[in-house]
């Protein structure tokens, strides 16, 4: 099993010029089934064909770059997390993607959602979720966002500081409601992954330190007022992690916090949450527990630690976002320009400029995050090389993939597909250089419908109010 830094090898470089784990495919027509949405194949005229629908047809309908949401891949994968957890509550993170749809689709497939704004609670209650299976987290959430969230009826509120605290009583007494809340507490386990977004080590902005006694303090303010109830403790413990012995330290430290406060107490906190970050395959490089694994290892940390400090077992959610719907998307882009860079040691690499780039998929500048891509439109007979895919952005630090092997005769009109972009790419999209930002459109029996339609230059125009 493999347990990468995110920011992996890429300065390592191997014989070829690329990183380490990067190797020669031996057929770069086929499609490595563990990185694309399920069924995804390649017809007979050599097409890549998500949910039955060639991407060749998708780009000639909604244009390039496009979103393609693989509808009943994002739907078996929620029903995984369903049958592994059938006790738990499964909260589907809208950060990862929300769309009305999206979150349509979560609720149909019995999941709760987990959103931090006000726009992302307006949506999901938009796409049909129920306000009581939400949750609200957010480290600044506005007074705005607390009273909509209590006049909704949001399901529970992940609390994050004392001020918060303070401002969710202020507003049950302004507006005559309880606050069903949870606290979330850094456990100080940081899991392997980049710095950016390792969220539960203790110097970052997120929860309430248990070794610094906040967490406690919090939980027996919360269990005090007149105006929360308190359901438990919420814990989270980064992104894009590929095994369980991180959660297994969480979870024996939250227990602990749990024994503490009913300790000081006398009562059992009827709830924890263990958050997400569980990983996806973005390379050939990265394995994944299957869902079942990771259950089976979840049921067996809780039981133990249970037993360990005499505590009934909670009840128990999780919040697998990315896990859901990264691997059903697919980005589609069009190819503008190619060209050849002379590296040292008489090796070569071929830049590939697509029509998008860092404002339609920011993760490769932001986190160093690593991606495959496949020519979508064609097969091709020819030699592997050593390709770069970068956008078109003023910046040269604008590359979608660092190091993958493409055919050398790709050229320019060729389409490049790249999975598990389901994920934080259309959520963490901009507007850089004035680019309106891509479609998402979902793919079921052959047939696409538009999710989010493609921004255009006059909706831009229209934000610009200045003379």
């Amino acid at each position: 099993m493999t347990h990468m830094h995110i920011a992996g090898s890429i300065h390592a470089d191997a014989a070829h010029g690329g990183p380490q784990w990067l190797e020669v495919p031996r057929d770069l027509n086929a499609l490595d089934p563990k990185l694309w949405p399920r069924g995804t194949v390649r017809d007979d005229q050599g097409r890549i064909v998500v949910a039955g629908a060639p991407l060749t047809d998708v780009a000639r309908e909604h244009g390039t770059p496009v979103y393609v949401i693989d509808e009943e891949d994002f739907r078996s994968r929620a029903r995984e997390f369903r049958t592994a957890f059938p006790t738990w509550d499964i909260y589907y993170a809208g950060k990862a993607l929300l769309t009305r749809r999206v979150a349509r689709w979560a609720a149909e497939e019995g999941l709760g959602l987990d959103v931090t704004t006000m726009g992302e609670m307006r949506i999901a209650l938009a796409g049909g979720m129920p306000a009581a299976r939400l949750g609200l987290h957010g480290n600044n959430k506005s007074d705005e966002e607390i009273r909509f969230a209590l006049e909704q009826g949001v399901g529970r509120i992940i609390v994050d500081s004392f001020d918060e605290i303070a401002r969710l009583e202020r507003a049950c007494v302004d507006g005559g409601h309880r606050a069903r809340v949870m606290v979330r507490v850094t456990t100080g386990v940081e899991a392997h992954t980049h710095e950016y977004i390792a969220t539960a080590h203790e110097d970052q902005k997120f929860g309430m330190s248990i070794t610094g006694g906040q967490a406690l303090t919090a939980l027996v303010r919360c269990h005090s007022s007149q105006y929360l109830d308190l359901a438990g403790i919420h814990s989270h413990i980064g992104s894009q992690i590929f095994d369980t012995h991180g959660f297994e330290v969480a979870i024996r430290r939250t227990m602990r916090l749990a024994s503490q406060f009913r300790t000081a107490t006398g009562v059992e906190l009827p709830e924890l949450d263990l958050g997400g970050g569980f990983g996806i395959a973005y390379t050939s490089a990265d394995t994944p527990e299957p869902t079942g694994d990771i259950a089976a290892a979840f049921e067996e940390m809780i039981d133990h630690e249970c037993r360990a400090f005499g505590l009934q077992r909670p009840h128990l959610s999780i919040e697998p976002g990315r896990a859901i719907c990264g691997p059903a998307g697919v980005a589609v882009y069009e190819v503008g320009t190619v060209k050849v860079v002379d590296l040292e040691g008489g090796r070569s690499r071929v830049y590939i400029s697509v029509d998008g780039g860092m404002s339609d998929n920011i993760r490769p500048a932001l986190y160093a995050a690593e991606y495959s891509a496949a020519l979508a439109n064609r097969t091709s007979d020819a030699e592997p090389v050593l390709s770069r895919v970068v956008g078109k952005h003023c910046e040269g630090g604008d590359i979608l993939i660092r190091d993958v092997f493409l055919p050398a005769d790709v050229t320019i009109g060729d389409l490049i597909a790249v999975p598990g972009s389901g994920a934080y790419a259309r959520s963490m999209a901009s507007n850089y250089n004035q680019i309106p930002k891509p479609p998402v459109v979902s793919a079921k029996d052959g047939a696409t419908s538009v999710m989010l339609r493609r921004e255009t230059l006059d909706d831009l125009m229209r934000l610009d109010v200045g003379e």
